[in-house]
């Protein structure tokens, strides 16, 4: 039997930019991407604590310091809204996986993990 486990987790991330005139993701910076282990096209669950929205979409490679709602993703937040952005992987019930916890600061730096 299979079940979903959280890999990683980044917290405190603040969107930089938003455009509707993209096919849809999430950018963030590649040093935030590595620590949290996570790669460009992978699957992810994101939550704006702003405003509740949830949504699933995948991740893209931006600059450091940027988060980017792209497409669609981009009516469900605004500039300076904190995002936690969440990705599951699928084990068989006996596996453990200590999950990556990633924290950034308001400029979307690294700034510890658990």
């Amino acid at each position: 039997m299979l079940r979903p486990s959280l890999q990683s987790k980044i917290s405190g991330l603040r969107v930089t930019e938003k455009s509707i005139e993209y096919e849809g993701s999430l950018g963030v910076g590649e040093k935030v991407l590595k620590a949290a282990g996570l790669k460009p096209g992978q699957l992810i669950l994101v939550i704006n604590t702003e405003n509740g929205e949830r949504f699933e979409t995948y991740l893209i490679k931006e600059p450091e310091g940027v988060c980017s709602l792209r497409g669609g993703a981009a009516r469900l937040g605004e500039i300076g809204d904190e995002l936690i952005v969440m990705a599951f992987v699928w084990l068989e019930a006996e596996e453990e996986l200590d999950p990556r916890i990633i924290k950034v600061d308001k400029n979307n730096n690294l700034t510890g993990s658990l």
